[in-house]
C-alpha cells in the first residue's frame, strides 16, 4: 500500500521578524497600565483596568477587567502598541547606507506578510521607507557628484622642505 506524500506548507523564512533579528527588543520595554489600556481600547476590547501584564519575547500577555467586571486574559502581539511604529520608524531612520536600508527593507516586507498591520500603520511605514531610500540616493549621489568634481580639478602639488635638525652652533 502506499502512502500519500506529506503536503508541505509554503515556504516561510524563520526568524525574520523584527524581534527574532533583535532590531526590536520589546521584552524590555517598560509598558505603562495606561499605555496598555489605549491599545486594547484601540484593538476594540473594553477595558475597564488593567490587571497585570506580562511581557514575553515575542507577546505579551495582558490580564484586564472588562466593563461588566470580568477577569479578561489573553496573550497579544507587540505591534497594537503605538510604541512600536515608533521602534520602526526610529530603525528606518537609522539606516545610514543602502546597504542597511536594503536590509531593514527585506525584514519589512516580511512583517507586512506574515503579521496584521492597521493599513494606516502599513502604509505610514511604507511611506517612511521609500522616503528614507530617496534621501539616501539622494545623499549618495551628493557624495558621487563632490568625487567626480574633486577629480577634475587640477591638483596643486605642494612640496614640503625638510628639515633636518643639525647639531651645528
Amino acid at each position: 500500500m502506499f502512502r500519500k506524500p506529506r503536503k508541505i506548507n509554503q515556504y516561510r523564512r524563520k526568524g525574520k521578524n523584527l524581534i527574532a533579528t533583535n532590531k526590536i527588543k520589546p521584552e524590555q520595554w517598560n509598558i505603562s497600565d495606561a499605555e496598555t489600556k489605549e491599545a486594547l481600547k484601540v484593538k476594540g476590547y473594553d477595558v475597564k483596568e488593567i490587571k497585570k501584564i506580562h511581557l514575553l519575547k515575542h507577546q505579551v500577555c495582558i490580564s484586564y477587567w472588562d466593563a461588566k467586571g470580568n477577569i479578561c486574559s489573553s496573550f497579544f502581539s507587540y505591534r497594537i502598541f503605538a510604541r512600536w511604529q515608533e521602534e520602526v520608524e526610529k530603525l528606518i531612520y537609522t539606516c545610514e547606507t543602502l546597504k542597511e536600508w536594503a536590509k531593514l527593507n527585506y525584514v519589512m516586507k516580511y512583517e507586512f506578510a506574515y503579521y496584521h498591520y492597521p493599513s494606516e500603520i502599513e502604509d505610514a511605514l511604507h511611506t517612511i521607507l521609500e522616503n528614507h531610500l530617496s534621501v539616501l540616493k539622494a545623499t549618495l549621489q551628493q557624495v558621487v557628484l563632490q568625487i567626480q568634481n574633486e577629480q577634475q580639478k587640477p591638483h596643486v602639488e605642494t612640496g614640503f622642505i625638510a628639515s633636518s635638525k643639525s647639531n651645528n652652533p
